[in-house]
């Protein structure tokens, strides 16, 4: 087999560019892989230019599939084309909607294609209880899953005051992935100080959840794992990349939710190269993106050594980084753009139990006050903030007025029939009619924002009528 001609054999040898992430060097040579494993790596002279290169592939640190809103399988069949060889997966999501079930089928679809999930057992769920959920993960639950052997790690510890306050079960949790001796990963979106300090003590070993710099630093110094996360929503890499210089041996790259247009567009090939143009020396970047989070989840994925399996990836060159193939345990799964993984179908799981809504459910009665509550999203990031404003009125009651850019914001309960919450948002944008989604973290209940109740309503009850999704509407088709 030469170089450009790849084709999957139990034996086969390729030649090129290799780089050595350990000794931190580039030499020409060849690599020969027997039954899916690198047997040997002989070293044949300085790098060549114009040969490509091989490198071990890229693994996202932490994500949820579900947020692609596709089945494991067909995750892998975007993301390999990008070069990524495996992820680090957290099946919260499904978790809170059905269950242990959930994350069953989350590890029996991936298993259906070759590509190297590492699934977690969600610690949170339900994550608040201030929202239902469709299930629960109890403590008993958890050490069942971290018993397995399909399960890697401990998934982000999302309740922190719980940690802090030493709840019996959240510390219950913990506790089990310690005996087990798996990864406990973090979620402590702002905490600092010695408060952060108590949280890592605890055991937490990663955060993805920092949106500052300082933030960063402060964990970062304190012993914890930053993981720079550049989702479809939160991207935090342009605050969070100067660690790379300074610290790149406790720096990964993820995504967190990665909705499937962007997934197709890009992965963590794309944090590979803005940080090389940021002037990042590159054995510090593929540290983030490649090395590390094999170490720290123990992964099964090949470092291009020798006995390792043959996972690893081939590039034009060294400034472009275009993936030109990727190949796990030896096979080709991705070349030149085109995925190689099967097209499968799979099952759909699901709960969704409610009934359609009337415009009247969301009515808002008007009370004597001089502003009213209302959150304010941030643009990039999953954090709000609460403002006090002057209420719109009309016929009696608070309503949404985009003039102002004051928006309603309605949560459904998908799981039973009780009367939906509404509030104010503001810095939304949307001129008029209404969305709606059933992908809502962390209880993926119904939740819409609209510029009127009747086209909250039907965006509101196009999901209930398909049993979860997404749905736009005009003010227009609200109205007829």
């Amino acid at each position: 087999m030469d170089t450009f001609g790849l084709i999957f054999s139990p034996a086969m040898t390729l030649t090129a560019n290799i780089l050595d992430l350990f000794d931190q060097r580039i030499y020409y040579g060849s690599i020969h892989i027997e039954n899916g494993r690198i047997a040997q790596i002989e070293r044949m002279g300085n790098e060549r230019p114009g040969a490509p290169y091989v490198l071990p592939g890229f693994v996202d640190a932490h994500v949820h599939i579900e947020s692609s809103l596709l089945t494991p399988a067909q995750f892998a069949r975007l993301a390999v084309v990008h070069g990524t060889v495996a992820t680090v997966s957290d099946p919260h999501e499904i978790g809170n909607v059905l269950g242990v079930p959930g994350v069953d089928y989350m590890i029996e679809d991936g298993n259906r294609v070759p590509f190297k999930f590492c699934f977690g057992a969600p610690s949170c769920v339900p994550a608040t209880p201030f929202e239902t959920a469709g299930a629960t993960i109890s403590v008993r639950d958890v050490r069942d899953l971290l018993g397995r052997r399909d399960i890697g790690y401990l998934a982000e510890m999302m309740n922190f005051p719980g940690v802090l306050n030493e709840d019996p079960d959240v510390m219950a949790k913990i506790a089990l992935a310690k005996a087990y001796n798996k990864p406990i990963d973090g979620h402590a979106p702002g905490l600092r100080g010695d408060d952060a300090q108590r949280y890592i003590d605890a055991g937490m070993e990663t955060d993805h959840e920092c949106f500052t710099y300082e933030e960063a630093l402060d964990k970062v110094q304190r012993g914890m794992n930053i993981l720079i996360r550049e989702g479809s929503a939160a991207r935090n890499f342009e605050a969070l990349h100067p660690l790379l210089t300074y610290y790149s041996d406790r720096v990964m790259f993820c995504s967190d939710d990665k909705h499937p247009d962007t997934l197709a567009e890009g992965h963590i090939d794309q944090l590979v190269v803005r940080a090389l143009h940021k002037g990042h020396n590159v054995w510090n970047v593929l540290r983030a993106a490649c090395l590390n989070p094999v170490m720290h989840y123990r992964l099964p994925v090949g470092l291009l050594r020798e006995g390792d399996s043959a996972d690893f990836i081939i590039i034009n060159d060294m400034d472009r980084f275009r993936v030109m193939h990727t190949v796990i345990n030896g096979q080709v799964v991705a070349e030149n753009g085109k995925t190689l993984i099967p097209n499968l179908r799979s099952d759909h799981p699901n709960s969704f139990h409610c009934s359609s809504k009337q415009p009247s459910d969301f009515v808002v009665r008007a009370e004597p006050c001089d502003t009213i509550r209302v959150i304010e999203a941030l643009d990039g990031q999953l954090i709000t903030n609460e403002l006090h404003l002057e209420p719109t009125i009309r016929n009696g009651q608070f309503v949404a007025d985009p003039t102002r850019d004051l928006l309603k914001l309605v949560v459904v309960n998908r799981y039973q029939d009780v009367p939906p919450a509404v509030a104010f948002i503001k810095n939304f944008g949307l001129k008029h009619g209404a969305l709606a989604s059933s992908v809502g973290h962390d209880s993926h209940n119904i939740t819409a924002v609209g510029c009127d109740d009747d086209s909250i309503c039907r965006a509101v009850n196009l999901v209930i009528e398909a049993k979860g999704g997404l749905s736009a509407v005009t003010s227009e088709q609200s109205r007829r």
